[in-house]
């Protein structure tokens, strides 16, 4: 290595030191949550004192004028009659809440059985320990088809599979956490995100032309390209910034849950165990030909018919969290008769139950996380802002690859502030796509340029409603594992991943490849 390389490496492990330990002094994420709802609150009171506002792009009133988007005191009456009686609702309704205690039941069932030390210690044992990473991270960024399933299903499980291995298991789970979060749009082929997106991309394009029509498949090379560019990325931060500086895991540090899912790789698999991997197969291909059958036997109930085209599949990706539920419960169950952890259905409740202990931390921060999310919408500073720098990229008159880089830049700034991915484009696509359109950029890139900027900054904001979750999975296996210390880890892949991404998009546009079938990246009307 030379002198520079070295020098840069060094400065590189200084600055995240200092991030890990400058951010290892903040409070509890509970408290910060609390701390930056009474920051909303004050910022919120003098922006509705000096009249902030903001014209909404798509609303307009009975006269044909644009409705104008105000800021609003959080000490208002209304809004202080709306946090009290609607706190129950506000906790419940948040988004991430359903998904993880539905998937975790049935991944208490498969964990506590024994489920997954079987099949990742026997899968690792024949696996070069070099390709944990490019596959853990390509399995997350495929993992995107199934939503934010993949979130509490994949990142945990990539933690037992490299420390199975004899590596580090935060280094597996930074990894799996980039792949499904850093390259949210990311993937080998269109799913429930591009049937979202496009279709707010096709209202925001016919302000323009009338005809316009959304291809789901719009941005299929691209994305299929963003895969293949984030892969060597996400290998090389992993194996060679972050787990060399990662603190070796002290005996008795991890949870006592975490350490019984880990086999020594060498050892070889029991009769019983292998009896009950082969059961818990069988169930696995049992609940997959069920959840075929729904969307092609009678009724198709998880097949809308009566939708467009680019929709008809929906039902079938909102139920993949179901799915992965039976999945779960039925394969660890199987496994567990087999192997004799399981005797009798009171095990699999007292297993369940388990899994509900282990999310007690994760239960108190969503509570606090949820009303700070809400209570920044029902401020609309998030929506002020995001129209107030759409306007500002509106009237920057830059070549195509420098604005198309901007609107990148911005949209991973925004993500730090508003985390869903189509609330975003629903906001920014009324006016960036017309504006794009009429300077010859087609929909299908200004859609893929939002998408660049969407999933880089995903990886490093607190208020990506998973962020806490992803700290937990951290604190199993070293409990001292702060939020300065997650930060720090995912800050390399942050960064990269933006500058990859950036790259990419400039060729793209430089070289004038298609976006996907039929979708250019120029426009002319």
């Amino acid at each position: 290595m030379s002198e520079s390389t070295q020098s840069t490496a060094a400065e590189m492990k200084g600055i995240l030191a200092w991030i890990e330990r400058s951010g290892n002094k903040l409070p509890d994420p509970v408290f910060i949550f609390l701390w930056c709802i009474a920051a909303v609150v004050a910022i919120s009171v003098v922006a509705a004192l000096l009249g902030a506002q903001a014209a909404h792009p798509t609303q307009v009133d009975a006269a044909g004028n644009a409705v104008l988007v105000q800021a609003q005191s959080l000490l208002s009456g209304d809004n202080i009659q709306r946090l009290l009686v609607s706190m129950p609702a506000t906790f419940t309704s948040f988004h991430p809440l359903g998904y993880v205690l539905v998937v975790m039941l049935g991944a208490g069932v498969a964990e506590r059985s024994g489920l997954f030390a079987a099949a990742m210690s026997g899968a690792v044992a024949r696996a070069p320990k070099f390709l944990l990473t490019p596959a853990v991270a390509l399995i997350g960024m495929m993992g995107n088809l199934a939503t934010d399933a993949a979130y509490v299903v994949l990142i945990p499980i990539a933690g037992v599979i490299f420390a199975a291995a004899g590596r580090h298991p935060i280094a597996g789970i930074a990894a799996a956490f980039a792949g499904v979060s850093g390259g949210f749009s990311a993937n080998l082929l269109p799913g429930q995100l591009d049937a979202l997106l496009f279709g707010i991309t096709e209202a925001a394009a016919e302000t323009i032309l009338p005809t316009w029509d959304a291809n789901i498949a719009g941005n299929a090379y691209f994305i299929i390209a963003m895969t293949f560019v984030f892969l060597p990325v996400i290998w090389y931060v992993t194996d060679k910034m972050i787990e060399p500086r990662l603190e070796p895991i002290k005996p008795g540090e991890m949870e006592s849950s975490s350490a019984g899912m880990i086999k020594d790789p060498d050892t070889k698999l029991s009769d019983v165990e292998r009896k009950g991997l082969r059961n818990a197969g069988y169930a696995c291909l049992a609940v997959i030909a069920l959840w075929v059958f729904l969307c092609v036997g009678p009724g198709t109930p998880l097949v809308d018919e009566s939708a467009a085209p680019e929709a008809r599949f929906n039902p079938f990706f909102q139920s993949l969290v179901a799915g992965f539920f039976v999945l779960f419960l039925a394969a660890g169950w199987a496994y567990g008769v087999a192997a004799g952890t399981v005797y009798s259905h009171r095990d699999i409740v007292k297993m369940m139950s388990g899994a509900m202990g282990d999310l007690s931390y994760y239960l108190v921060l969503a509570f606090v996380a949820a009303h700070f999310v809400a209570m920044f919408n029902w401020s609309n500073l998030g929506l002020i802002f995001a129209i107030k720098g759409a306007a500002f990229l509106e009237g920057a008159n830059l070549p195509d690859s420098i604005l198309l880089s901007l609107i990148i830049l911005f949209g991973a700034f925004i993500n730090l502030f508003i985390g869903s991915a189509s609330a975003k484009w629903a906001l920014l696509a009324p006016v960036l796509v017309p504006m794009l359109m009429l300077i010859g950029i087609s929909p299908e890139m200004s859609t893929a340029a939002y998408r660049v900027g969407d999933g880089a900054t995903n990886i490093i904001t607190p208020l990506m409603p998973y962020f806490p979750l992803i700290l937990i999975f951290c604190q199993r296996w070293q409990k001292e594992f702060g939020l300065g210390s997650l930060a720090a880890t995912m800050l390399p892949y942050s960064v990269l991943l933006l500058i990859a991404g950036l790259a990419m998009t400039i060729i793209w546009v430089v070289i004038g490849i298609p976006l996907g079938p039929n979708a250019p990246v120029g426009f002319s009307l």
